[in-house]
């Protein structure tokens, strides 16, 4: 198994680049991945969607290289990559063979620095965002859950990165060249890598690439109003789908392990509480799941239930008694099975070079440091039912946030 060092090197830019790299053992491949602010909480209302067409925007031509010839080029190096539209930062990344790196970067310097930004190109873009947006809101989990996350969140964390229909009618031209112009700059981007590699090259090289990138200052989201936490969508469907979230710690805090914990061991698997005790025991529901999300500044612990309509009030029922419930009767067995999901996303991460570099990229945003995989497993190892109960009682299933889509509302018990 490829096994990553116990420390990367961190290397901090005078215009405010952040670059993170940590040598991999038995690879020949390296993943980088790239943040630089200028996600979606940056974009101007009525607009949102800004920063998606940006996205699109920036892989078309780059340098001295149109849209197609900078395809061609990435695809010559082996680069499988990924683009896509955070809340907060815009992030590129994937992986290619070593030797490809210096290469790689050059082209992702171009990209970020010296986009064509093609205006002839814009609506293309622009319609491809929306087409996608279009899609899926076909979705009614996905419309559910959306619609969950705006009323969990203060505007503009809770709008979707994305954009809305609305919103994209909204965006310009004009108005994409500006978010780039103000936002993507070193200042606060970050870059990881981690795979094969020599830590003085890979600094000298992004050294030459990006330490002259120009910086800007730090740029503030102005939070508006939560929306009522609490809604129901009707819909003519033979389903009812339901969204639930309440507060819970966000990824840094020093109980995040705990608070994931608690997730999982509700929803992680089908050996969780809520696959056994609502899908499995009492046949509610075909789907449910529960998972840890949120931002820098703040955590959800957010759940996902879809079923017959006949079957959809006690389903709600009985999934709001297993939250509230997460802190009862921990056995030993519940969280030696829930370590063990950990232990193994860790492990395969490692088997990962993109997936390390997005990691690494990740801590350094949320942390401002990188979080060893030694530190992880030990705060992992170190959990007790006990501990699971003391946090659940500290952060219990209140403030709920509740959203439904399907022909009838449904009422929310009382804890």
């Amino acid at each position: 198994m490829a096994a990553a060092s116990t420390t990367a090197e961190v290397f901090t830019f005078e215009n405010g680049l952040t670059l993170v790299v940590e040598p991999v053992s038995g690879v020949s491949s390296v993943g980088f991945a790239v943040a630089v602010p200028g996600g979606s909480v940056f974009d101007t209302a009525p607009a949102h969607g800004t920063a998606a067409v940006l996205t699109d925007m920036l892989t078309r031509g780059a340098g001295t290289y149109d849209t197609r010839e900078l395809s061609g080029k990435l695809d010559d190096l082996g680069v499988q990559r990924h683009e896509a539209t955070g809340s907060v930062h815009l992030t590129f990344g994937g992986a290619t063979l070593a030797e490809n790196l210096p290469a790689t970067l050059r082209l992702y310097r171009d990209m970020l620095r010296e986009p064509h930004l093609p205006a002839a190109e814009f609506e293309a873009a622009r319609v491809g965002v929306e087409q996608d947006v279009r899609a899926a809101e076909d979705d009614p989990r996905h419309r559910v859950m959306t619609e969950l996350r705006r009323r969990s969140y203060a505007a503009p964390w809770g709008l979707p990165n994305d954009g809305t229909l609305a919103g994209l009618a909204e965006v310009d031209f004009a108005r994409v060249e500006a978010q780039y112009r103000r936002h993507v700059t070193a200042t606060g981007s970050v870059i990881g890598i981690a795979g094969a590699v020599d830590i003085d090259a890979v600094r000298a090289d992004v050294e030459v690439l990006f330490a002259d990138w120009e910086s800007a200052q730090t740029a503030d989201v102005d939070a508006g109003p939560t929306p009522e936490p609490r809604a129901h969508v009707t819909e003519d469907l033979a389903q009812t789908h339901i969204g639930i979230s309440y507060p819970e710690v966000p990824y840094g805090h020093d109980e995040y392990f705990t608070a994931w914990a608690v997730s999982d061991l509700l929803g992680g698997g089908m050996s969780s509480r809520l696959f056994t005790n609502v899908r499995e025991r009492h046949g509610l529901c075909y789907a449910i799941s529960a998972s840890l999300t949120g931002f820098k500044h703040a955590g959800r612990l957010t759940c996902y239930a879809g079923t017959t309509t006949d079957r959809a009030q006690e389903t709600l029922d009985r999934t709001l008694e297993e939250l509230r419930g997460a802190g009862d009767g921990v056995t030993d067995d519940e969280l030696a099975r829930v370590k063990a999901r950990a232990k193994s996303a860790l492990v395969m991460q490692q088997e990962s070079t993109a997936a390390r570099a997005g990691s690494l990229t990740r801590d350094w945003v949320h942390l401002g440091r990188v979080c060893p995989l030694e530190e992880v497993t030990a705060k992992i190892d170190a959990l007790t039912p006990a501990d699971i109960a003391d946090h659940v009682r500290r952060y219990p299933a209140d403030d709920l946030a509740i959203v439904t889509l399907g022909r009838e509302p449904l009422t929310v018990s009382a804890g």
